[in-house]
């Protein structure tokens, strides 16, 4: 543990000089309980164990397809392809993220207060949580690159101020995720072990992060041990299905070269009490769209 010039305590120290060492995570996975809210014991245990859950169906084919023209609508958006929030295929050109998404579609803003989400993230959490971060990714088929293995927690702690993984993602497919299109791979149990990066954060690293990560990726060696004791699992189910991962969670996707596209929108959702502070390991924070310093509470 180090402490920052700001005088917080740093516990999850990264982007370090010299060999980095993974160290056990010192927070819970899980903060609320059973009866919280409408994650059963059960699935709260496994979520605590793997650090993900699945849910089939969460939404209704209805309710895919409107959201899938709304993602059409925004990918099409002239205007929106000069904004800094859309970013784009680093060989391609084509949209490949929209970032603040619940922000720019009203659609998508009444999703992020839906019971069927906002209860879950609250139970997870212990508390009352804001959004992060939110937006739509797309995989288009033959050309969508995929993304190296990576802790979401590292970057957000680092180039964030994010103080402790208390902070849940929910991944929900808009088109079929099978085995074979660049669907989401995760290890099981990786969430209990920090990983930590080497090397100073660049400025204004995020503008060529989100296309490729090159700084706060963790080494081939750690990657090979995390695999080895956890296995690696993959986000696999019809459009509509739902992935819930821990913010620590070691995962990563392939490129699709099949002709089957893969779309989701992506809400992360982070503790009250967890609110960012100032970077952990960067000159300043990331803009607003990407690690949001709004700490509202998400009302229905």
């Amino acid at each position: 543990m180090t402490i920052m010039d700001t005088g917080v305590e740093d516990v999850y120290p990264t982007r370090v000089t010299g060999a980095a060492e993974p160290f056990d995570r010192v927070d819970p996975t899980v903060w609320g309980a059973d009866g919280d809210g409408p994650v059963d014991a059960a699935t709260l245990a496994s979520h605590d164990a793997k650090g993900y859950h699945v849910v089939e169906g969460l939404l209704s084919p209805a309710e895919v397809q409107a959201y899938w023209q709304e993602l059409v609508r925004l990918s099409g958006d002239e205007q929106l392809k000069a904004d800094e929030r859309v970013i784009t295929e680093k060989k391609s050109g084509e949209v490949r993220s929209i970032f603040e998404v619940h922000k720019l579609s009203a659609l998508i803003g009444e999703l992020v207060r839906d019971p069927r989400i906002l209860d879950r993230a609250r139970q997870i959490l212990g508390s009352e949580v804001y959004v992060h971060q939110s937006r739509v990714n797309y995989m288009p088929g033959f050309r969508g690159s995929g993304f190296y293995w990576h802790s979401d927690f590292e970057t957000w702690h680092a180039e964030d101020g994010m103080p402790r993984p208390r902070a849940v993602s929910c991944s929900i497919a808009l088109t079929d995720n099978y085995p074979f299109n660049g669907g989401l791979m995760v290890m099981p149990g990786s969430q209990r072990t920090f990983v930590q990066c080497v090397g100073a954060t660049p400025d204004d690293n995020y503008k060529s992060s989100l296309k490729e990560q090159e700084i706060g990726v963790p080494s081939e060696h750690d990657v090979t041990k995390l695999a080895a004791e956890c296995g690696i699992d993959q986000f696999t189910g019809s459009a509509g299905s739902a992935l819930w991962f821990d913010s620590n969670i070691m995962h990563g996707s392939g490129n699709n070269i099949t002709p089957y596209p893969r779309s989701n929108i992506f809400l992360v959702f982070n503790s009250v009490e967890n609110a960012l502070v100032e970077p952990y390991a960067a000159s300043k924070p990331r803009p607003e769209f990407i690690g949001s310093r709004d700490f509202t509470p998400v009302s229905r």
